[in-house]
């Protein structure tokens, strides 16, 4: 199920996704989404596979929600690659029915790469890392929105408002 505001998706472990042509980054948050770790890095294959990889860590660190990287353009607008992102969790939607919520990923690879500088990451180990780490700084802005919308009050059934 798509959700467009992620304060309105389950409580629980969040994992994020990078979707990349050769690989999905991948990061989770723990349950009280106050950490988040960059987790592995997958090599894309073909879809089928890439999907079962991807769902198995899902499974495995008991999430309640993906967050999927959207790559817009710098002016906001969409091109190839957020299509590409977008037709990814289509087909992911067909496999199994999760909650997904896509997250704006402007810059996400320049932050990640950025944070492994100021970690001490040698260059030449960055791609072994990078994708990782930009899912890390997706999922960190995903939870940023969270916590947003949350301080926000939900509108009561009886607002006419609502």
């Amino acid at each position: 199920m798509l959700f467009l505001e992620p304060a309105l998706l389950p409580k629980g472990p969040l994992m994020a996704v990078d979707p990349g042509t050769k690989t999905l980054g991948v990061a989770v948050s723990n349950t009280d989404r106050t950490l988040v770790t960059p987790l592995t890095t997958i090599q894309r294959v073909k879809f089928t596979p890439d999907a079962q990889a991807l769902l198995a860590l899902y499974d495995e660190r008991k999430c309640a929600a993906l967050i999927v990287g959207l790559p817009l353009h710098m002016d906001g607008g969409d091109g190839r690659r957020a299509q590409s992102s977008r037709s990814f969790v289509t087909n992911l939607l067909r496999l199994r029915d999760l909650p997904v919520c896509f997250q704006d990923e402007r810059l996400s690879t320049f932050a990640a790469t950025e944070s492994l500088l100021e970690a001490g990451v040698k260059h030449a180990q960055h791609k072994d890392f990078v994708d990782a780490q930009a899912a890390a700084v997706i999922l960190e802005s995903a939870i940023a929105r969270i916590n947003e919308g949350l301080s926000q009050p939900l509108p009561s059934p009886d607002d006419p408002l609502s």
